[in-house]
């Protein structure tokens, strides 16, 4: 799979296009780079567990596994603007506080419930966004933190190896072309260096 398709795949499963990708250009301007400081080693457990909870394990490995709490820091420290990254952190406290505290204490299920009244949530204020403008897109706009989490939820575990190596088919290229694969429905997607 490419890094194209991969970014269509979120923005297709998100309802928005990938969030901090145009903040690759804002990390490669000289002392950008992590200017708002690392993440605790609290927060990235909590993005492992939120991780987890959209992509659990099954049959498959889950987030947690392919290690979506330490990327997710890394890629909100060094791609996201600073406005964006409030955004973010002010959304891993929100959550805490609505999960009465610790959203790692919750039960399975009740991490569930609250992560899909937060998507809920955020693809209202994606419909609203797009129906005060009208259908045309003046500027940017404030995303949802949660968007933000599911997105790069998504992103960290298929592009890392457990996921590209466990979950998809995974093919070296260059290798061998086959321009006439029959496909065979449920057959997972590929991954490619």
């Amino acid at each position: 799979m490419e890094r194209r398709e991969l970014l269509k795949m979120i923005a297709a499963a998100t309802g928005a296009a990938m969030i901090g990708v145009p903040g690759l250009v804002f990390s490669q301007a000289p002392g950008t780079a992590g200017a708002t400081g690392a993440f605790s080693a609290t927060d990235i457990a909590l993005l492992d567990e939120i991780a987890d909870t959209i992509l659990p394990r099954t049959r498959t490995p889950g987030a947690k596994d392919a290690g979506a709490g330490p990327f997710m820091a890394l890629y909100v420290t060094d791609c996201y603007t600073p406005e964006q990254q409030a955004i973010f952190r002010a959304g891993l406290a929100d959550i805490d506080k609505r999960a009465g505290g610790r959203f790692i204490a919750l039960a399975p299920q009740a991490r569930t419930e609250l992560l899909r009244s937060l998507d809920a949530e955020a693809r209202k204020q994606i419909s609203a966004t797009a129906a005060a403008a009208g259908g045309t897109h003046q500027g940017p706009v404030k995303p949802h933190y949660f968007t933000m989490l599911k997105q790069l939820s998504i992103f960290s575990f298929f592009t890392s190896q457990v996921g590209a190596n466990e979950v998809l088919q995974y093919v070296a290229v260059p290798g061998r072309y086959d321009g006439d694969m029959p496909y065979v429905p449920g057959t997972p997607a590929w991954a490619t260096d």
